[in-house]
């Protein structure tokens, strides 16, 4: 567990985008000034920067210089995600695996840590892939389908695209429904 939190802490301090980042607030949360970091994060995260929308997500999540709140931590986690951010998605995936601020979806789950798996290189890409993998291994092969289309379906269209607003805890792709079968009436 000790791993995982070091884990995270270490990506979301890694540099992704110097250009999108909200530097006085990773700063500040870096020095260990969380009250400072929330007030100079939040406007950024507000703006889109998906650096700080990770930064706030963990922040919720952990109840550093905001009050712990998992459906807020669930919300910025999905914005920083849906704009590609591998550790907001890895995050994100975690939150679904363990039921935080959710109801348990392993199959939402499996598709945010396949799609930061997907964005990730050496230690941290295996990582993502073995805690993809752990969480297909408590899920049915209809559930795991799904989630691999799922995936399938977000990278293509979202790695060159601009963002398309979606519910802030919705799947990031709906599941098609088949047509309801008529019943003969006698």
């Amino acid at each position: 567990m000790m791993f995982r939190f070091l884990f995270a802490t270490a990506l979301l301090l890694a540099p992704l985008a110097p250009a999108q980042s909200a530097p006085r607030g990773e700063g500040a949360y870096r020095s260990g000034d969380y009250p400072r970091a929330a007030a100079r994060l939040g406007p950024a995260a507000e703006r889109g920067d998906a650096r700080a929308q990770g930064y706030l997500g963990f922040m919720y999540q952990y109840g550093r210089g905001v009050p712990q709140n998992y459906v807020l931590a669930i919300y910025w986690y999905r914005r920083g995600a849906e704009q590609g951010n591998p550790v907001a998605q890895h995050l994100l995936g975690l939150m679904y695996d363990k039921g935080l601020g959710v109801p348990t979806d392993h199959v939402a789950a499996h598709v945010w840590l396949s799609l930061a798996a997907a964005r990730t290189k050496g230690p941290e890409h295996e990582d993502n892939v073995r805690l993809r993998d752990a969480v297909a291994n408590k899920m049915s092969r209809g559930q795991l389908a799904d989630a691999q289309y799922l995936a399938s379906l977000w990278l293509p269209k979202r790695e060159l695209a601009v963002p398309v607003p979606v519910p802030a805890l919705a799947l990031p792709v709906p599941v098609p429904v088949p047509a309801p079968v008529p019943v003969p009436v006698r």
